[in-house]
């Protein structure tokens, strides 16, 4: 298992809508296993494919949850299903999220309070269940980051203006930058 290089805001294949998987086999399930010790490396509650370069429609997560959904998982070509996102401001305090490929930074984003999703699991093998509150965020989040959607991407104005002043102060939005899970510093600080 390898720890990969998380790709930063103006990285292309973040850009970009990513492929369908067309083939379960061991290179697949090798993939979402970097993924996996990558998102642990990281800290992260969930990191897409497109977050290490590869645009490709997976995403794996990790998070305790109370849908009776196992805590770790991956999702191989998901669909999710969401109830009405709440048309009200984000509260600061309560929807503030963060991204991997945003290091260090973190913006409140009203989400919807639950998501249905469904999709296959690196064998191939179908999954569907009903996620709720952050847990419904995490997947919102990630398959986000299959259609090509940063989350500061929907943020509102005030918060989106913070983003990009932020983005400017740090160098991104070009191709090329990364940071390192477990050899650069925790963007988070966890």
């Amino acid at each position: 298992m390898t720890v990969h290089a998380v790709t930063i805001w103006g990285e292309p294949v973040l850009h970009r809508r990513a492929a369908e998987v067309t083939q379960f086999d061991d290179d697949l399930r090798a993939l979402i296993e970097d993924m996996h010790e990558t998102n642990d490396a990281a800290n992260g509650v969930g990191l897409a494919a497109p977050q290490i370069g590869v645009g490709l429609r997976i995403f794996v997560y990790k998070y305790e949850n109370d849908d009776g959904v196992p805590p770790r998982g991956a999702l191989v070509n998901p669909r999710l299903t969401l109830s009405k996102v709440p048309g009200s401001l984000p509260d600061p305090e309560e929807d503030e999220e963060g991204c991997l490929s945003v290091p260090g930074e973190s913006y409140p984003l009203q989400r919807a309070d639950w998501a249905r999703v469904e999709g296959f699991d690196g064998d191939g093998k179908p999954v569907d269940f009903v996620a709720t509150g952050w847990f419904a965020r995490v997947m919102q989040h990630e398959y986000d980051h299959l259609d090509g959607k940063l989350y500061v991407d929907k943020l509102v104005d005030r918060y989106a203006r913070k983003a990009k002043k932020a983005a400017k102060k740090h160098g991104w939005g070009t191709p090329g930058l990364t940071w390192m899970p477990g050899v650069d510093p925790d963007p988070f600080g966890h």
